[in-house]
């Protein structure tokens, strides 16, 4: 089935929902145990196991538009370089001077052919290898071809920069982005314009992204921002591996019972959204208006994290116009920052509080309990275990 013909399964399925009063479901409820959230040693194997052993986003194409473009990002504990390198690629790296441990590069972002030690002035070339060691008769004698900087296993596809955290790891990523990627890239992000990004600070990282898989929440939560454009607690759910595509009916579904079956996938915002998620940390959400990207960070602490949230848009708007999508940027911005994480704050406190030994996930919370198997599965660890399937 292609990724259109699926879309059209999805949106079909979303109006009998609609028509009937129904949404998707898993067979039963689920309990996940509240020590999930809090637990420090689970958390350090969940970075263990699943943040430095899979793929993560650590940036978008967009950041770096030309050759000699960087970023830097700290990510858990590790300190990232991302450089535009010549040949059009991007590559990540350790954020770390051989020599001594300082971070090469200072700033969040910039342009440079030489990055140069701001503590003993070592200089490295945009793809990392060492170029010069300051003074180096004095030194002593370096083998340069061991004294680069730390690369780091990374991906570009569909305007997304995956990076694998642990150096050396191999990894497929095209087996591991599998469908998603395929599905992302038919967006065109490439060719959007970049409009920023904006941070937010939120709960531990699975209530955050427990928060972006179901739209149960959408008439308590967002009565007057979402709810009056978009049903509540009537969703359709498919995965590729780990990553979920869900389906929201808009209250304009109905028009689309016009549209031949075969023509409703072109029909996205027009009468139904999707949310595409990269399992871990990523959430995607593409409105007329403009598309949001949603890039979790655990931590530092169990309890916490920080989302980077990034603005396209298909259009280069200018003038007074781009005025007034910014406008609409600081406004969703905080939409999400106060009615989802001021509430995923709130959860998490409840959490801490002693009150539950387990949270309880519904039929109707399809995508949550499909994510917690996954983490599950992962941290168990185990080579002979079959994989969750949807």
């Amino acid at each position: 089935m292609s990724i259109q013909e699926n879309y059209n399964r999805i949106i079909t399925r979303m109006i009998e929902h609609v028509d009937d009063g129904t949404t998707d479901q898993a067979e039963s409820t689920m309990q996940v145990p509240v020590d999930s959230y809090l637990n420090e040693e689970q958390y350090q194997r969940e970075m263990e196991l699943i943040f430095r052993r899979k793929p993560v986003l650590i940036g978008l194409s967009h950041e770096l538009p030309k050759p000699g473009d960087y970023k830097t990002i700290t990510f858990l504990d590790k300190p990232l370089l991302v450089v535009r390198q010549r040949d059009g690629s991007a590559k990540a790296m350790l954020n770390v001077c051989p020599h001594r441990g300082m971070k090469v590069a200072t700033e969040d972002c910039g342009h440079k052919a030489v990055f140069s030690c701001p503590y003993h002035g070592w200089s490295f070339s945009g793809d990392g290898s060492l170029r010069g060691v300051a003074d180096r008769e004095k030194f002593g004698e370096v083998d340069k071809t061991g004294l680069g900087l730390t690369q780091l296993p990374t991906y570009e596809r569909a305007g997304l920069i995956f990076a694998v955290l642990t150096p050396g790891l191999d990894v497929d990523f095209e087996a591991f982005l599998g469908g998603m990627i395929e599905d992302v890239e038919l967006l065109d992000f490439a060719n959007h314009t970049y409009y920023g990004q904006r941070d937010m600070h939120g709960a531990n990282w699975k209530v955050a992204y427990d928060g972006y898989l179901e739209g149960y929440h959408f008439a308590a939560a967002h009565p007057d921002t979402i709810f009056p454009r978009t049903f509540s607690n009537i969703m359709e759910f498919d995965c590729y591996g780990p990553h979920i595509l869900i389906g929201f009916p808009q209250r304009c579904i109905g028009q689309l019972k016009e549209v031949p079956e075969n023509e409703r996938h072109k029909h996205e915002n027009q009468g139904y959204d999707f949310i595409r998620t990269f399992f871990p940390n990523v959430s995607i959400f593409v409105a007329p208006e403009l598309t949001q990207i949603a890039q979790i960070i655990p931590g530092p602490t169990p309890s916490e994290n920080r989302t980077v949230v990034h603005y396209l848009n298909k259009d280069n708007i200018e003038g007074e116009a781009r005025e007034e999508l910014i406008k609409t940027i600081d406004w969703i911005w905080k939409v999400v920052e106060e009615e989802d994480y001021g509430l995923g704050l709130k959860v998490q406190q409840g959490l801490e509080s002693g009150a539950l030994e387990n949270v309880v996930f519904g039929r109707n919370e399809r995508g949550n309990q499909y994510f917690h198997n996954w983490v599950n599965y992962l941290l168990a660890d185990d080579p002979k275990a079959e994989p969750p399937v949807m």
